[in-house]
């Protein structure tokens, strides 16, 4: 007997880390393409490469060393115990932590492309206009770069949703707590229960479809040949 609930707390719990994590990718990204965006350091294109290394590493070495950084003997050990738990391995929080880190790129590269697009000539302006670069930052960087946060906003979320190796490491298959819909989905092939499969793969191919739907929309609208 197919139950709702069943399909829906991976659903639901799907839905908590991908917002959380673009939340979070906004607020941690969002400075770091700045500076990537505007520094003259040597050792900005190395950041870079350090941040866009989850594209070509393979999900499961990503996770083993987070499951390493997470675990007891790691710095999410030493974190956890300081409000009495063994590790932030197999536990919500080390899901947040981890979808973080895999999917920094694609909140990140938007952001700095947008940033880099508008050039120097707005910000030049607002400093002729007495403006610190704080408020350079909110009331002119900020709206010119809204189309690379939007992009990035979009790639964030739907790549934590989709997300696989990296959180089957670190979070195992804990109903409730770490059982994501890629997870739940594997679980169900693997236990022939062909229904509940159909059912959470369908709903993600048509995710997919509106992402990249929404993707090209998006492009269409701000990314305009000659403006």
């Amino acid at each position: 007997m197919l139950e709702f609930s069943e399909l829906w707390s991976p659903i639901r719990l799907t839905i908590e880390l991908a917002a959380i994590t673009t939340v979070a990718l906004l607020l941690i990204g969002t400075p770091i393409a700045w500076w990537l965006a505007r520094s003259t350091s040597r050792f900005k294109e190395i950041i870079a490469t350090v941040v866009a290394l989850p594209l070509v590493l393979p999900p499961t070495v990503l996770g083993f060393y987070l499951l390493v950084a997470l675990g007891p003997d790691g710095p999410g050990g030493a974190f956890a115990g300081l409000y009495g738990a063994r590790s932030l391995a197999f536990t919500f929080e080390g899901l947040v932590i981890g979808s973080v880190f895999y999917s920094m790129p694609f909140v990140v590269q938007p952001i700095r492309n947008a940033f880099e697009a508008f050039g120097e000539r707005p910000l030049e302006v607002a400093a002729t206009l007495r403006a610190s670069p704080w408020d350079s930052f909110w009331t002119v960087a900020v709206p010119l770069a809204r189309p690379g946060f939007m992009t990035g906003a979009v790639l964030g979320f739907a790549h934590t949703v989709g997300e696989f190796g990296v959180v089957l490491m670190i979070g195992g298959n804990i109903p409730g707590e770490t059982r994501v819909l890629s997870v739940a989905i594997y679980d169900y092939v693997e236990t022939l229960q062909w229904t509940q499969a159909h059912i959470l793969a369908g709903g993600m191919l048509v995710f997919s479809f509106a992402v990249i739907l929404t993707m090209t929309l998006l492009q269409k609208r701000f990314w305009r040949p000659g403006e």
